[in-house]
């Protein structure tokens, strides 16, 4: 495996901790962290989907300052709920998936976002990304949420030989330390957001540069 054969991934999950405090937690990470319940962690991460960070943050909490569990938000309609969470991405859609996904908690599980995979991926727009972030970022439950940064930078490593997120997710689970579940996701957005980007990383800044054989970098700073 050539300078794979070396990675600890104790050793890159101390560096990177190290460093990650002085970047911007994400989004969901940083509401969690700041007393979303599991309900506006659900919410945030259903918004944040195609969506910039800042954009999320600011119509997640305008939407929650208004309406805080399924009833309030079910009650304020589709209409509204698209006038308040514009301009994220696909904001029409959401807005409807918003509505459904209230009523269900409300018929199903007693107005509580559950906290299981199963019933999570039962809500219309709900992926195993975002059921797994809602059962770290909102239960504090061991979960692997595999977003683009994580799946990118878990290949570039060499960590996985994946092709999906979903695959990345399979094998991080058959792999990473129970230990780093939770902060796998977190730890990663932030670095894929700040230095190992998708085009052209950042690699002359990285904390981990030295542990990493760039799989698939053609070109970096």
């Amino acid at each position: 495996m050539g300078l794979f054969s070396s990675f600890c991934i104790h050793t890159f999950m101390k560096t990177l901790a190290e460093a990650y405090q002085k970047w911007d937690a994400p989004v969901i990470s940083l509401m969690a962290a700041t007393g979303a319940s599991p309900f506006g962690v659900l919410v945030a991460t259903l918004l944040s989907l195609r969506t910039k960070d800042e954009v999320t943050e600011a119509a997640a909490r305008r939407l929650l300052a208004r309406a805080d569990t399924p009833e309030a938000m079910r009650a304020l309609g589709e209409e509204t709920i698209r006038e308040l969470i514009f301009p994220v991405g696909f904001y029409p859609t959401k807005a409807r998936r918003l509505v459904e996904i209230c009523g269900i908690l409300m018929e199903k599980h007693g107005s509580r976002v559950p906290d299981s995979m199963e019933a999570l991926l039962e809500l219309p727009g709900v992926g195993r990304k975002t059921a797994n972030l809602v059962l770290v970022e909102g239960y504090g439950i061991p979960a692997i949420c595999v977003d683009t940064h994580v799946h990118r930078i878990s290949n570039r490593l060499g960590y996985v030989r994946t092709q999906t997120p979903e695959q990345t997710e399979m094998a991080l689970r058959e792999r990473l330390p129970l230990e780093y579940w939770a902060s796998y996701n977190e730890m990663l957005v932030a670095f894929g957001q700040v230095l190992c980007r998708p085009l052209s990383p950042w690699c002359s800044r990285c904390p981990v540069a030295h542990m990493c054989p760039r799989i698939g970098v053609e070109r970096s700073r």
